[in-house]
């Protein structure tokens, strides 16, 4: 099982990690899909594995819609269980096309996870390119066809189709990149702001590397927390495990600023005019790719005159919107509706519609979220949208959260942060990345498990009188020190809900359940990291003076959620995300990939007064 899993794209565009295993394949002549499996040339030679499937009941020309994936193809014809999973797509009729990329499975070439696109180069080769040669030769190959493709896929099917912007085949007219990425080391797949996500860096980018098809990373222990604490660094995995058999996690260790290895990666910068519609696609709980999305959006608004542009966004983790999306973050907090059926039915199947078969009413709305807390679609005419106010919620010295500034001179309060006793990223013991269920739901799990510690500093409000509509993008400054040379802080906004919020049946309850019940449910709006090597420079780290207080600017990304009447507002500061985030060893290293047991100290932390969150606030 993988990132975005090529079987679980076929059948409802998720992970099904939470899903009974599906029944077999039906044999294809009880398919409602013809299948084909073809080599398409490159330009340099190389050839890829290309599934071509027809539905059986369009004998007319159709559009083709074109998926590329490092996860592997299908060997066989869709069921009807994966027509009736994505019947809204399908409805219109569609020849699908899924293909292997560059160097996975059958495909020829070298498969590098690299992002960077040559646009002045004619000679190179890249996924940009790849996309383009794929678009030439199904027009002119898969017959009928009426002229137009579409490109679709969630994560790294998502970065495929985006790529593909990049110098767009003139048959391609309409793409819909979904949870996709711009920068390894900003706010996606494998940083935050330039900490390394340890855990997730190890499974997926060893997955794609290791071998040719899917590679599970050999973990000796039940726990992986208990692994990486073992490990002690980055480093020691790759030797002890990889034996630098993963060329891009190799590549991590010996680049961990943000140097042109990441920079010279960076796609959009090529981007020019917007001349494709494009549907870009994020989740506010998307625990893999929470940021690129939001970045491509915002760099095609910038030249976008034809208005083709558009952004959608709701209360999903990782392709939750191609599922039912009745929960937040396909978690345990209901959303009293199905968004990501109504997604399906209502934004995704008539953008392709419209481009793709020349039917319905062009979209022409700019940005739809469907804002969490009211559950409910909004629409609105840019991002971010105009009428918020910028409003600072105080962290206030007797741990209560204010929207009054405090007195100069009001207390800090502080904790000591343990790199031999790292704060979790969820509950112990922890799963592999994609073994259990656990990680795709993480980003919205209750954070009780960690409140009573004394390295989580928690501030929480009053009731709220009224609701409180938050939308934009939010951020956090801390006015914080460490008595170490280097550290990392950690900032959470949670939404706390009421202990009333569901009546709780004592007498039909099971073992555990009055542990899980929602009353008092801490639930995560935001979270992020920010490393404090780099607060001056993202290219050029420096120690931190101890115990001297600075400004830690903390982005908390784009987000639409209302804090309802009778709910608290929480802020939870922490200086550990482990193993999310490799341990910071709090004393200032050129390298904390390769950092030595003697550099990991204890260290004090201080939180001061000025410490605030920034909320885009609605009126």
């Amino acid at each position: 099982m993988r990132k975005i899993l090529l079987a679980t794209l076929l059948a409802a565009a998720a992970p099904a990690l939470t899903q009974a295993p599906p029944p077999a394949p039906a044999p294809a002549a009880d398919s409602p899909f013809t299948f084909e499996e073809v080599m398409v040339p490159m330009r340099d030679g190389a050839r890829m594995q290309t599934v071509v499937m027809r539905p059986k009941d369009r004998t007319g020309p159709l559009p083709i819609l074109l998926m590329r994936t490092p996860y592997g193809v299908p060997t066989e014809a869709p069921t009807q269980r994966f027509v009736e999973r994505n019947k809204e797509l399908l409805a219109d009729g569609y020849i699908m096309v899924i293909q292997s990329m560059r160097g996975r499975f059958k495909s020829g070439g070298s498969f590098t996870l690299s992002t960077a696109v040559h646009p002045g180069d004619r000679r190179a080769v890249d996924e940009s390119t790849d996309a383009y040669d794929t678009i030439d030769w199904l027009v002119k190959n898969v017959k009928p066809n009426n002229g137009r493709v579409g490109m679709w896929g969630v994560s790294y099917p998502g970065f495929a189709a985006a790529v593909a912007l990049i110098h767009p085949h003139p048959a391609l007219k309409a793409v819909s990149p979904q949870a996709a990425w711009i920068d390894y080391w900003q706010s996606d797949d494998l940083h935050r702001n330039g900490a390394l996500r340890l855990s997730y860096a190890t499974d997926w980018v060893s997955s794609l590397q290791m071998a040719k098809d899917n590679w599970e990373f050999p973990y000796p222990t039940l726990d992986t927390y208990e692994f990486f604490l073992q490990q002690g660094n980055a480093e020691a995995v790759d030797r002890n495990f990889l034996h630098g058999g993963s060329a891009m996690f190799t590549a991590l260790l010996d680049h961990p600023n943000h140097d042109s290895f990441y920079t010279g990666q960076r796609w959009t910068d090529a981007l020019g005019r917007t001349t494709v519609p494009t549907l870009n696609v994020a989740g506010f709980w998307d625990q893999e790719d929470p940021w690129g999305s939001w970045r491509i959006y915002e760099r095609q608004a910038q030249n976008d005159p034809n208005h083709l542009a558009q952004m959608v966004s709701g209360p999903w983790n990782h392709g939750g919107w191609q599922g039912k999306g009745d929960f937040v973050a396909n978690g345990r907090v209901p959303i009293g509706t199905e968004s990501g059926t109504e997604f399906k039915a209502q934004i995704q199947a008539p953008f392709f519609r419209y481009w793709l078969h020349g039917q319905g009413t062009r979209p022409d709305w700019r940005v739809k979220m469907f804002q969490s807390g009211s559950n409910r679609w909004r629409t609105y005419a840019a991002w971010p949208p105009t009428g918020a106010t910028a409003t600072q919620l105080y962290l206030r010295a007797d741990g209560s959260l204010s929207f009054t500034a405090p007195a100069a001179g009001e207390a800090c309060r502080s904790y000591v942060s343990d790199p031999a006793n790292p704060v979790p990223f969820r509950e112990r013991p922890m799963s592999a990345t994609y073994a259990t269920p656990d990680w795709r739901s993480w980003e919205g799990d209750d954070q009780r498990f960690v409140d009573h510690r004394p390295d989580v500093l928690s501030w929480t409000s009053a009731p709220l009188p009224q609701d409180l509509v938050v939308t934009g993008q939010l951020a956090a400054t801390l006015m914080a020190s460490t008595s170490g040379t280097d550290s990392d802080f950690v900032v959470k906004l949670i939404d706390v809900l009421p202990d009333n919020a569901v009546p709780f049946d004592g007498a039909t309850a099971k073992p555990g359940d009055y542990a899980r019940q929602l009353n008092g449910y801490q639930l995560p709006i935001a979270m992020e990291v920010r490393r404090g090597r780099f607060l001056l420079s993202d290219t050029a780290p420096q120690p931190l003076v101890a115990n001297r207080v600075v400004a830690w600017d903390v982005p908390l990304r784009d987000h639409d959620h209302v804090f309802k009447a009778g709910h608290r507002i929480m802020v939870q500061v922490q200086s550990s995300w482990f193993p999310m985030i490799d341990r910071n060893p709090q004393t200032f290293v050129p390298n904390i990939a390769r950092a030595k047991p003697g550099d990991y100290v204890r260290a004090e932390q201080r939180v001061c007064a000025g410490s605030r969150v920034t909320l885009p606030v609605m009126r």
